[in-house]
């Protein structure tokens, strides 16, 4: 029999919505195991959502979660009464699905219609935040216009919102899906207008196959990989009722399901009970929950038109329909220059230094002192300083993964503590891992529950160091350092913000990060932290679509932190910024052959005698030329037996002048670093 206690507990589950993105579901699940609930609630609560995934997924979550953990049962309460749950000891009446499905409860009528909302609505661009992020497109969807009646969904409003037509498979309006701009943030329905049985098509039905996904970055992939039909379900929970409907309206159609990991039995379920019929399967590697959106993402597609060539039917299926062979979308898209305009500008967490979401690196040589700038960072984001060494800051949780030195973090930790005269901040959070493989997809799953269990959402993830991070792997092996980038971008997508790695320099400095060049090529960002002697600065090494920045000159103070057993002083230090003169060369290295010094004596001549000033990608104050000029200008200084060799060499000389951070050049103008 059940206690009074467990009862409460699950009525006030009940209250909750399942649907909430996973880091949400996955506290909320550690709230109700901490009141004492078993995974059958769980499941029996979470098998509603649209984005169930099914029994697999929610007893691995359940497992995933530590008697000891922060979240405690308050959190279930405390979420629960803001959806409107009364703590009076009534038990909240639910249903467990079951199929095949019946009627659905009526539902309130919505304050709205989905037609009135749709027809306030303008076509969406190519620039929203979520068609960029998915490499998407704009077809069939609209935009809530800021400038439309205010329109708030679980107390949000969805100005500037993608809106995606739910249709019936008779073509008629039936619900809306909203879909933020930002990363990580919920998709939302229309209340009070059913989403069962609706569908949106991406493509056209037709001769070849339709291809059943559960949301629109699925059916996105799908279509440009394949040029065939892709139809967005909704949910895995509203694929059956699809199927159905599609099956009776188009019967000669041939269909194909596309589950997400772990839901794959559910998906064979079907297409046992519906002819012509079948399913493909994601490699069982992949993180759970994942999609066909974010197979493309990582393999390409047409790696992806290669899997979905291969589709299963059920024993009792013979005579599956034939799928027509693939055609893929055009690989190529002609897009407007209004098109590219409205595109959404680069979003700053630490203005012109770190963006707000992406892949990055903080790297330098040992004793350099990136670890230093790194912590400092970390902590001034989480006590919300609004500046971070001159530049603008918008505070955030952190975490901070540490894989080698805990005793020196705990004294860096110890040190800031003690300079700045507050406690280490709450928002920042540390996990130390010894065997923690970011190449190993187990990990990064496991690892993401455990911080959507005890954090929540974060910012920004620092992870210290990179080599410490793939044991066993080869950083100059392009196959290895190509796992530890997927790595990087899987960590980021599951937990939304900017990954930033510290690694290492090789040693030449001077050719920058140690390793493979593809890690570069992958980064978002980069900050080079630089010493020579006792002077240290950082800088930005590269930052997409800015420039790059000048150094910032720091100092590590030493802070005295008590003496050891052996009465020994203990030490560590803080980053300060340093107002002295930066004398740091970084990656500046003179050239040494002749005709390398040459062109840069002539690069140094032609850029004091230029009228120009940033022009180009250069910072507003430097002297630029045209490139073209300047190459002709160094042409007669090659050492080269052949008139007609001296442009190669030319352009070998430019070259070399950028490798060695002595020159830039972009968009035809040159200027000196």
């Amino acid at each position: 029999m059940m206690t009074p206690d467990i009862e409460r507990a699950r009525s006030a589950l009940f209250a909750c919505d399942p649907g909430v993105p996973r880091i949400e579901w996955v506290r909320l699940l550690a709230a109700a195991k901490d009141a004492g609930l078993t995974v059958d609630d769980a499941d029996e609560w979470s098998v509603s959502a649209a984005n169930y995934g099914g029994r697999r997924d929610v007893e691995g979550a359940w497992r995933s979660i530590q008697p000891d953990g922060k979240v405690r049962a308050g959190t279930l309460f405390h979420v629960a009464r803001e959806h409107g749950w009364r703590d009076d000891g009534q038990r909240i009446e639910h249903v467990r699905p079951v199929r095949p499905v019946v009627a659905e409860p009526a539902r309130k009528a919505p304050a709205v219609s989905a037609a009135e909302v749709w027809g306030r609505c303008v076509p969406a661009d190519a620039g929203h935040g979520y068609i960029v992020r998915k490499g998407g497109h704009p077809d069939g969807l609209g935009l809530y216009p800021a400038s439309a009646p205010r329109l708030t969904i679980a107390g949000l409003s969805v100005a500037g919102w993608l809106v995606l037509p739910c249709r019936a498979p008779g073509g008629e309006l039936q619900s809306l899906q909203f879909i933020p701009p930002q990363a990580g943030a919920k998709k939302l329905n229309l209340p009070g207008a059913s989403m069962a049985g609706g569908l949106h098509v991406v493509g056209q039905l037709g001769e070849g196959p339709a291809y059943l996904c559960e949301g629109i970055s699925a059916a996105w992939a799908v279509w440009q990989a394949t040029g065939h039909a892709a139809v967005v379900c909704f949910g895995s929970g509203n694929v059956r009722r699809v199927a159905e409907a599609l099956r009776q309206k188009h019967e000669g159609l041939p269909l194909v399901l596309l589950p997400d990991v772990g839901k794959e039995t559910e998906a064979a379920a079907i297409a046992a009970s519906l002819p012509g019929i079948g399913w493909c399967e994601l490699p069982a590697d992949m993180p759970s929950n994942a999609d066909v959106g974010d197979f493309a993402a990582e393999h390409g597609a047409d790696v992806l038109a290669d899997l979905l060539a291969g589709v299963r039917y059920p024993e009792h299926q013979p005579d599956a329909p034939e799928v027509p062979e693939a055609t893929p979308a055009p690989r190529y898209r002609v897009t407007s220059a209004r098109d590219l305009l409205a595109m959404p500008p680069l979003r700053w967490r630490i203005h012109n230094v770190l963006p707000l979401e992406g892949v990055g690196a903080i790297f330098g040589a040992s004793s350099a002192g990136k670890s230093f700038v790194a912590l400092d960072m970390a902590a001034s984001l989480a006590a919300g300083l609004p500046e971070w060494f001159g530049h603008k800051a918008k505070a955030c949780d952190v975490l901070y993964l540490a894989l080698e030195g805990a005793a020196g973090l705990r004294n860096r930790i110890a040190a800031w503590e003690a300079h700045h005269g507050l406690p280490c901040p709450s928002g920042l959070h540390f996990m130390l891992l010894s065997d923690f493989d970011l190449t190993n997809r187990a990990d990064v799953e496991e690892l993401v529950s455990t911080v959507a269990e005890a954090v929540g959402q974060v910012g920004v993830v620092i992870l210290d160091t990179l080599a410490q991070s793939a044991p066993g792997r080869d950083e100059n092996a392009p196959g290895d350092m190509g796992l530890m980038v997927r790595g990087l971008q899987a960590l980021q997508q599951r937990l939304g913000g900017l990954v930033l790695a510290v690694h290492h320099t090789g040693k030449d400095t001077t050719r920058g990060m140690r390793g493979h060049s593809s890690l570069r090529g992958a980064l978002d960002c980069a900050i080079e932290v630089a010493r020579d002697g006792e002077a240290r600065s950082w800088r930005i090494e590269k930052v997409k679509d800015s420039a790059d920045g000048d150094a910032h000159p720091f100092k590590l103070r030493v802070i005295e932190l008590g003496s050891d057993d052996e009465g020994e002083p203990v030490t560590s230090c803080v980053a300060l910024p340093d107002a002295a003169p930066v004398t740091v060369q970084s990656r500046r290295k003179l050239p040494t052959k002749a005709s390398h010094k040459a062109a840069f004596a002539k690069l140094d001549e032609m850029l004091k005698a230029s009228p120009y000033r940033g022009r180009g990608r250069a910072p507003a104050d430097r002297p630029c030329i045209d490139l073209g000029e300047y190459t002709e200008a160094i042409k007669p200084l090659m050492e080269c037996t052949r008139d007609k060799d001296r442009g190669t060499y030319a352009q070998r000389a430019i070259t070399a002048l950028r490798d060695n951070s002595l020159m830039d050049c972009a968009d035809g103008w040159v200027w000196m670093l």
